[in-house]
C-alpha cells in the first residue's frame, strides 16, 4: 500500500510542478501582453487582472461540495482543461471582451485545481507525513514558477505578438498535461485525524457552508490566512512594489532581483526550514512567522528613509523579499495540512475550497495598499508592522483552540496504511440527496 501511495503521490507532485512551470511563463508578462502588445492599453489590464480574480471567487464557492462528492481527480480533470481553453483563448485573442472571458476561464480554472490537488495530497497521505507532502509541493511550485519565468523571459518579445502567444500556448499543453498524468493517478483513502471525524455518522459526506462557519477553529484559521495572504501576497506586485520604486526610489530592475531572492530563499531554505518546524507546534510556527514578517517590514522601512546610499537601500529592500521568502517556506508545512487536519471526514474539499477563496479574496483586496506604499509610504510601514504583530496575536489565539494533535501532528503514533480506493470508485461515488 505505501507503494501505491508512493506512486501516486509522485504523480500528483510531478504534474503539480510541470503546471507551475507553465504559469511561469505568463504570469510576470500578462500586463505588458494585454497593454502594451495588443495595445489595450492599462484600463484593459487591470480589467483583466480583475477578471482572472473574478472567476476564482465565482468558482470556489461550488468546488468543495463538488470534490467532496465527486472526488478530487475529476476535478482537477475538468479544471485543467478549463484552464488550458482560457490560457490559448487568451493567446489568441486581440480584442477587449475575449481577453476577459479567456481571463475569467483561466482564473476559474487555475483556482479550482488549487484545493483539489490539495484534497489529493490529503488522500495520498497520513497526518504525520502531511507536513512534508505539503512543503514539498510547495518548493515544487516555486522552482517550476522561476524556472517558467526565466525560460519564457528570454523568449518574449514585445514587437513579436506570437512569441507571447507560443508562450500562453506552452502554459495550455503544461495543463492538458496535469490533466493526463491526473488521469492515471490510482486514489488512495486517507483517514483523518481522530479528533477531527464528526461522531455522528449522520453528518458525513460534508456540512456545507453552514457547519464550516459553525467551526469556531476553522473560522479563526480563515481569518488569519486571509491577514497572512493580504500582508504577504497580497503586497508583493501592488503595495511593495509602488513603496519601493516611490520612497525607497528602487529601479524596475533590482525589484526583479528582490522577487528572484523570495524565490531562491523558499527553494534553498524550505526544506532546512521543515526539520525545525515540522516537530513544533503549528501556532507557534505561524507567530514566528509574524515576528519575521515584522523585521521584514522595519526593513523595508528603512530603505525608504534615504539615510543611506542606493545600494544600501536596494540590499534593505531585497533582503525585505528574502525574509518573506522564509516565512513562506515555514508556512507552506503549516497551513495546508492544518485546514485537512481541522476537515471533518467527507468535508476535506470543503475546506479546502473555504480557504483558498479567503486566500482569493485577501489577494484581490491586495492593490488597496498601493495609495498609501506610493503617497504615505512610512505611514504604509507602521500598518503592515501592525498586521504583522496581529498575525503573531492571531496564530497564538488559534493555538488555544486545537487539539494537541492538530497543533503539532509529531505527536501522534504512526497511522495505519490506508485503504486503496479504484479511481473509478471515487469519479463514481453516488450523489447523496
Amino acid at each position: 500500500m505505501t507503494k501505491v501511495m508512493g506512486a501516486a503521490m509522485r504523480r500528483i507532485q510531478a504534474g503539480n510542478a510541470l503546471t507551475a512551470f507553465g504559469i511561469g511563463f505568463t504570469v510576470p508578462f500578462l500586463y505588458i501582453y494585454v497593454a502594451q502588445v495588443r495595445g489595450l492599453g492599462a484600463a484593459t489590464a487591470t480589467c483583466a487582472f480583475v477578471a482572472f480574480a473574478l472567476g476564482a471567487l465565482l468558482a470556489l464557492p461550488l468546488t468543495g461540495r463538488v470534490i467532496d462528492r465527486r472526488g478530487p481527480v475529476p476535478v482537477v480533470m475538468g479544471a485543467a482543461v478549463a484552464a488550458s481553453v482560457g490560457a490559448i483563448s487568451l493567446g489568441l485573442s486581440t480584442g477587449v471582451v475575449p481577453i476577459l472571458l479567456s481571463a475569467l476561464a483561466l482564473g476559474a480554472g487555475q483556482a479550482v485545481m488549487q484545493p483539489a490537488l490539495a484534497t489529493m495530497i490529503v488522500w495520498c497521505s497520513t497526518p504525520s507525513t502531511r507536513t512534508r507532502a505539503f512543503a514539498l509541493q510547495f518548493f515544487m511550485q516555486n522552482l517550476g514558477l522561476g524556472i517558467g519565468g526565466l525560460i519564457g523571459g528570454q523568449i518574449v518579445d514585445v514587437d513579436r505578438p506570437g512569441s507571447f502567444t507560443l508562450l500562453f500556448g506552452i502554459e495550455a499543453v503544461m495543463f492538458l498535461v496535469l490533466a493526463g498524468v491526473i488521469a492515471t493517478v490510482r486514489m488512495p483513502h486517507a483517514p483523518s485525524i481522530k479528533d477531527a471525524v464528526p461522531k455522528d455518522p449522520a453528518q458525513r459526506g460534508g456540512g456545507g457552508w453552514k457547519r464550516l462557519l459553525e467551526h469556531k477553529a476553522m473560522v479563526q484559521l480563515c481569518v488569519l490566512g486571509f491577514v497572512i495572504f493580504f500582508a504577504c501576497y497580497g503586497q508583493f506586485e501592488s503595495g511593495l512594489a509602488a513603496f519601493g520604486t516611490e520612497a525607497a526610489g528602487i529601479s524596475p530592475s533590482t525589484l526583479g532581483f528582490a522577487l528572484a531572492a523570495n524565490t531562491g530563499a523558499i527553494v534553498v531554505a524550505q526544506f532546512v526550514v521543515l526539520r525545525l518546524v515540522e516537530k513544533r507546534r503549528r501556532s507557534r510556527v505561524i507567530a514566528l512567522v509574524g515576528l519575521i514578517w515584522t523585521g521584514a517590514w522595519l526593513i523595508a522601512g528603512f530603505s525608504g528613509l534615504g539615510h543611506g546610499s542606493a545600494m544600501m537601500a536596494a540590499a534593505a529592500f531585497i533582503s525585505t523579499y528574502a525574509l518573506f521568502g522564509i516565512g513562506e517556506a515555514m508556512l507552506s508545512p503549516t497551513l495546508a495540512p492544518l485546514v485537512a487536519d481541522l476537515a471533518p471526514e467527507g468535508s476535506i474539499g470543503q475546506y479546502n475550497s473555504a480557504f483558498a477563496l479567503v486566500k482569493q479574496m485577501a489577494l484581490a483586496l491586495g492593490p488597496l495598499g498601493v495609495p498609501l506604499g506610493a503617497g504615505l509610504p512610512m505611514l504604509y510601514i507602521g500598518i503592515f508592522v501592525a498586521v504583522s504583530l496581529g498575525i503573531a496575536w492571531l496564530a497564538l489565539r488559534l493555538g488555544k483552540q486545537l487539539t494537541p494533535a492538530q497543533d503539532n501532528p509529531s505527536l501522534l503514533k504512526a497511522a495505519p496504511a490506508p485503504v486503496a480506493v479504484p479511481r473509478a470508485a471515487v469519479i463514481a461515488e453516488p450523489v447523496s440527496a
